[in-house]
C-alpha cells in the first residue's frame, strides 16, 4: 500500500502527518515503527493522524515512534495546526481541534509562530528538591547547574523506569541563565531517547520554574537544542492558566511511501 506523507517539525521535534479524513485504512504498531524509523523508514519521533471531528475543525490521533498511543504532545499540536491551515482546513488565524475528548486553540501568529493554548494547571508534586507536573503528558523536572554535561540518558532511565512511575514518566534537566530565560533538555517516553525540544517539557519547565519562586516573570524564554520558545501564562492562588506555547511549527517536506 502506497501511502502519501507529510513532515512537519517544531524546533527539531519532527512528526510525520497523515491526512485521514477521508482514508479507509489504519496503521498498525509495527507499521507506525517503520515510518518513524530514521533508517528504514522516514523518521520522526512521532505520528500524527489528522481526522474528521463534528465539533471543531479537525481532531489528531496522536502515536509515539514506539507505535503506541500516547498522551497529548505540545509541538504535535502546534505542527498539526500548522498543517491544517496549509491543507485548507482553517481560513482565519485561530484553529480549534480535539484531542481525547479535549478542545485545544492554536492561534498563528504575524511572525509565522504557533500559540497553542495549553490545559490549566493545578496539580504539583514534589521529590526530594524535583517536581512532577502533568501539562498535558507527565513530566518530571530536574533543576542544575549543569544541563549540557549531564549524561541525561542513564538518568533519566532510573527515573523513567522506577517503580515510582509504573506508566513512566518524560524527564527534563532544567538551567536557569537569568531571571526570564532557562535551557532545557528532555527524554521522552515512547521515543526513548533524547528528543531536540518537547512542548510539553517546554510548557512544564517554565511552569515549574515560576512555581519554585526562582522567577515572578509570567513570560519564559525556553532555550532548547532545537530552538527557542515562550511560554507565557497567568498564576492566581498557585493555579496556573492561560497558558501559552509558542514557537516555530514547519513543514520540511512531503512525499508518498510503500508500507507493508
Amino acid at each position: 500500500m502506497t501511502i502519501k506523507f507529510y513532515k512537519y517539525q517544531g524546533c527539531g521535534n519532527d512528526f510525520v502527518l497523515l491526512d485521514q479524513r477521508a482514508s479507509s485504512f489504519s496503521l498498525s504498531s509495527g507499521q507506525i515503527q517503520y515510518l518513524c524509523d530514521r533508517r528504514f523508514g522516514i523518521g520522526a519521533d512521532g505520528l500524527m493522524e489528522l481526522i474528521n471531528d463534528e465539533g471543531t475543525d479537525f481532531g489528531m490521533r496522536y502515536y509515539n515512534s514506539d507505535g503506541q498511543e500516547s498522551s497529548f504532545c505540545g509541538n504535535g499540536g502546534r505542527c498539526i495546526a500548522q498543517f491544517a491551515q496549509e491543507l485548507g482546513i482553517i481560513k482565519g488565524n485561530i484553529a480549534h481541534f480535539s484531542f481525547n475528548q479535549t478542545t485545544y486553540v492554536a492561534d498563528y501568529l504575524n511572525d509565522n509562530s504557533i500559540s497553542l493554548h495549553m490545559q490549566d494547571i493545578a496539580e504539583f508534586s514534589s521529590i526530594g528538591e524535583d517536581l512532577v507536573l502533568d501539562t498535558g503528558s507527565p513530566h518530571y523536572i530536574h533543576f542544575t547547574d549543569h544541563v549540557d554535561t549531564i549524561d541525561l540518558i542513564p538518568y533519566a532511565r532510573s527515573i523513567r523506569y522506577s517503580e515510582d512511575f509504573p506508566k513512566g514518566i518524560n524527564v527534563n534537566l532544567v538551567e536557569k541563565l537569568d531571571y526570564s530565560t532557562i535551557k532545557m533538555r528532555t527524554y521522552e517516553r515512547g521515543v526513548e531517547d533524547e528528543t531536540l525540544s518537547c512542548g510539553t517539557g517546554v510548557t512544564a519547565a517554565a511552569i515549574a520554574f515560576h512555581y519554585l519562586k526562582m522567577t515572578s516573570d509570567n513570560k519564559i524564554i525556553v532555550e532548547t537544542r532545537g530552538g527557542n520558545f515562550s511560554v507565557e501564562f497567568n498564576e492566581k492562588a498557585g493555579k496556573y492558566f492561560d497558558i501559552k506555547l509558542i514557537g516555530p511549527a514547519l513543514k520540511v517536506y512531503e512525499g508518498s511511501i510503500e508500507i507493508q
